[in-house]
């Protein structure tokens, strides 16, 4: 199965093509179509001695502010290792395309095209030759954000395709990286990217006063319960664009509701892991995401 699309895609780097090119199995689909705008998933699938009839799967959600950011996020170094090592583990890989906050677009939205992306591989298993029990998501800062609502998030609060309403995704397991995990908690604001206002006029379409209920549609640690899939968290001690507390918050709230969340914290590392001397290291936190997410798919 060979990507169809070969185009220079926007925010598509030659770096991205090459990083392409060195997956053999990989398919171009459009999961769904709105106002005119074609939404899509690069699918990697396991070497084809790897594969079965019914395979487990991730889906990920890339970062990048909510308002920017494409489905070639997967291919930084915080995301790579994993992704390689879950499709060399015969886990298929789906890295999706979302509605950014721009045009009168929400963060909701992108919630909602991410859930559909889920259900349109649900509702097509059979053809994709994806288990329809064991799948997770994933994603890192705003696409950390966004892949834990896509999990914990009702699905009846996030209709999307009225032709995939039927279809209610149940999650195994959540990796989120360096995340906003609570839109209503002052505590999390100082130092982060919220003491501006026009951080939640972006994820908000307008002001935290103006969309409270919104804001807390849009918070993962409201939606966390004691049965919510397992979730494991990675924060760099020293990010300074969504600091660790949105992590250990999470981490309290899970406390609180006998919910099932862990935390690896990165030390010296920033945002996005960036820093000198982080430990552990790049390699060694693919490798434990990859095995928490392989301990909820093969399990």
């Amino acid at each position: 199965m060979l990507l169809s699309c070969q185009s220079v895609v926007f925010g598509q780097t030659p770096q991205d093509q090459a990083i392409l090119d060195s997956f053999t199995n990989k398919e171009h689909v459009v999961y769904k179509t709105i106002d005119g705008i074609e939404l899509d998933m690069i699918i990697f699938y396991p070497d084809s001695t790897m594969m079965q009839n019914k395979n487990p799967w991730m889906l990920h959600v890339h970062g990048g502010g909510w308002a920017g950011g494409d489905k070639f996020k997967v291919f930084r170094k915080s995301f790579l290792g994993t992704l390689k090592l879950l499709v060399n583990k015969g886990v298929v890989c789906a890295t999706i395309e979302y509605r950014r906050t721009r045009g009168g677009s929400t963060a909701y939205e992108a919630v909602i095209d991410a859930k559909d992306a889920a259900r349109f591989l649900l509702k097509n298993a059979e053809r994709y030759k994806l288990d329809n029990e064991k799948y997770g998501v994933w994603g890192g800062s705003a696409g950390g954000h966004l892949s834990l609502l896509t999990a914990l998030g009702k699905n009846s609060d996030f209709k999307g395709d009225p032709n995939l309403s039927n279809i209610s995704p149940k999650f195994k397991c959540v990796a989120s990286y360096f995340p906003v995990t609570s839109l209503v908690n002052p505590d999390l604001v100082p130092g982060s990217l919220f003491e501006k206002q026009q951080s939640y006029t972006r994820i908000l379409g307008d002001s935290l006063r103006n969309k409270p209920k919104l804001a807390r549609l849009l918070s993962p640690t409201e939606h966390l319960e004691a049965d919510s899939p397992p979730i494991l968290l990675l924060h760099g001690e020293n990010d300074k664009v969504l600091p660790i507390i949105n992590s250990i918050y999470m981490m309290q709230v899970a406390k609180e509701k006998n919910a099932k969340v862990e935390l690896l914290i990165i030390k010296n590392a920033g945002h996005s892991f960036n820093g000198s001397n982080i430990s552990p290291t790049i390699e060694e936190l693919n490798e434990y995401a990859t095995n928490f997410i392989l301990s909820h798919l093969k399990e």
